[in-house]
């Protein structure tokens, strides 16, 4: 479903991301792991057109989305949430969700239409599903932490992607709304037909989760393959994971 191939990005010399590949599978979970610095967030950024690679091609579904705009990238089936929660905090939750959804239905921009009744079947299916219907009329702004991460996930499912990038999804969270999170991210990879592309400090969910795990180092793609294929790496034992003994 999505390829990346040796893609590089550098500011001002400094190379964020040095001959990065990755490759996701339809229906996979992968993850990318690496120390803070090693260019994930911008190896994402790269994907969902947010910056545009310096060289290297980015294929989506065997069609070069490397320059596109992100607006037409996620037009084509990609949508993510970023590490800090990204949302709209003085209107509800069901509004932010809403807008999503007539966004993706080109509705957006019918500015004398009033979009109050305006989908919402969709939108209360999609709240109900990530289990945040008793909560639609909450403001965002005063939802806790968690929720705003997962509402944040649920205005990406507006957008109806085959393809799912989550930038940390657990940042910040109480054991309890981490494995809330996790069950949720599972479920929406077997129920919705998902394909699910994540970020993840904590080892143990991504140990737990992914079927493929990049790992990258000083901007470059050290490895990718199976969790165990990973864990018996050396170079990512020497370079991740603190040695064998870790």
């Amino acid at each position: 479903m999505l390829r990346v191939e040796e893609v590089y990005k550098s500011f001002d010399g400094f190379m964020a991301v040095n001959r990065a590949s990755l490759h996701v599978g339809r229906g996979q979970i992968v993850a990318v792991i690496g120390p803070n610095g090693a260019g994930k967030t911008t190896l994402f950024n790269l994907i969902t057109g947010q910056l545009t690679p310096d060289r290297g091609r980015i294929f989506f579904e065997e069609q070069d989305i490397t320059r596109l705009p992100p607006f037409a990238i996620c037009r084509r089936g990609i949508a993510r949430s970023f590490q800090i929660a990204n949302v709209f905090p003085r209107l509800t939750a069901f509004t932010n969700v809403q807008v999503s959804v007539l966004s993706q239905q080109n509705k957006s921009g019918k500015l004398f239409r009033p979009a109050t009744n305006m989908a919402i079947k969709e939108t209360y299916d999609i709240l109900e599903h990530v289990g945040l219907s008793d909560k639609a009329q909450h403001l965002a702004g005063s939802l806790s932490h968690g929720d705003q991460r997962i509402l944040e996930i649920a205005i990406a499912l507006g957008n109806k992607p085959n393809l799912l990038i989550l930038d940390e999804p657990t940042a910040g969270m109480s054991p309890e709304e981490t494995k809330r999170t996790m069950d949720l991210i599972k479920g929406l990879a077997q129920v919705r037909n998902l394909t699910i592309l994540f970020c993840e400090h904590d080892m143990d969910i991504v140990f737990d989760v992914a079927q493929s795990i990049m790992v990258m180092h000083h901007g470059s793609t050290l490895i990718q393959g199976t969790p165990q294929e990973v864990r018996e790496n050396k170079e990512v034992q020497e370079a991740y994971l603190g040695g064998e003994d870790a």
